[in-house]
């Protein structure tokens, strides 16, 4: 049944993987209004509490091994879904073990450090999982499509020389192996939005009243860059998805086909790490059983002295959840 599932998950995202080392030209290869042929819309609730039930079981594991970590890495042009993306797919996930990073504008003491250094600061721990809405590939995209952000990096004159966007995707990926290495997973996810699905979404902000906190008109303006961010985006898919890497494009027309996909590709990396509950040792398992003695000795006269045991505690769950329904 796992194989199965498996092998489900990987047919799925399949179509959405950038193949290391393959040449990207995002308006001819990726459609942002693809859809599995066997999907429906009808389905895709059903299937994405599935998944976000899959999700929340691999990431109780993930949590109580305490051995890998994972990243997430968010990108997309604006309104492009990242938001919904985080709070439909991660809804079924114990909070404690996701921290969610959005990056902005750097701040003064960013600018005094390395372009790198404001990520490194907020990368998950073991057990976690991270998720970065916008990415360090902010550095090769907005700072690229607008160079006068690299002014303000306060960078000397000889790290300026030569190509400097090929040099910062050599070093992305050498810091992605490096976390790779050291037992943290990256899932990287594009969200391919089509411009005229930004226009219809952003007159949405604009015409639906509990909407009009999310509009920016700086946005608007950012639609003159469109051709810019589509090349950036190619170079930055053709130069940075690595074996211990890889990105894949989501596409983000249809907003439930986006999260049904988001959730399978965190699902199949979860399904490769297959986390396991720690085995407890034998000298452990004599110390509950004399605990458990003890406590079942204290069990008030006519109770039950371990319902765990007998399975009626379990039973009772069954019953409560039918009754609900």
């Amino acid at each position: 049944m796992a194989d199965d599932r498996a092998r489900r998950v990987r047919e799925l995202i399949q179509p959405l993987l950038v193949k290391p080392g393959s040449k990207v030209d995002l308006s001819k290869d990726f459609d942002p209004r693809y859809k599995a042929g066997f999907l429906r819309k009808q389905d895709g609730q059903e299937l994405l509490q599935t998944g976000i039930s899959l999700l929340a079981d691999y990431q109780r594991r993930l949590a109580a091994q305490s051995t890998y970590g994972i990243l997430v890495c968010l990108q997309a042009l604006d309104a492009g879904g990242k938001d919904s993306t985080i709070r439909h797919v991660m809804s079924g996930i114990n909070p404690q073990g996701v921290q969610v990073s959005n990056f902005k504008v750097p701040s003064a003491e960013e600018l005094d450090h390395n372009y790198l250094w404001r990520y490194t600061c907020r990368l998950p721990a073991r057990g976690e999982i991270g998720i970065f809405n916008r990415s360090h590939y902010e550095e090769v995209l907005v700072v690229r499509v607008h160079p006068e952000n690299l002014d303000r990096q306060q960078l000397p004159e000889s790290a300026r020389r030569g190509d400097i966007w090929q040099r910062r995707f050599r070093e992305i990926n050498d810091w992605e192996r490096h976390l790779f290495d050291n037992g943290f997973k990256i899932v990287k996810l594009f969200l391919n939005l089509s411009k005229e699905q930004q226009r219809i979404r952003f007159l949405k902000r604009i015409d639906v009243p509990d909407r009009n906190w999310k509009f920016s008109a700086a946005d608007v303006r950012e639609r003159k860059w469109w051709d810019d961010y589509q090349k950036a985006f190619s170079d930055m898919l053709s130069e940075t998805s690595t074996e211990w890497a890889p990105w894949y494009v989501v596409p983000a027309d249809r907003k439930w086909f986006a999260r049904i996909c988001a959730a399978a590709v965190l699902a199949h990396t979860l399904i490769e790490i297959d986390p396991q509950y720690p085995t407890v040792s034998k000298q452990r398992l004599e110390e509950l059983r004399a605990v458990r003695a003890e406590l079942e000795r204290e069990a008030p006269a006519g109770a039950e002295s371990d319902p765990y045991a007998s399975g009626r505690h379990q039973k009772n769950r069954q019953v409560n959840k039918k009754s609900k329904k």
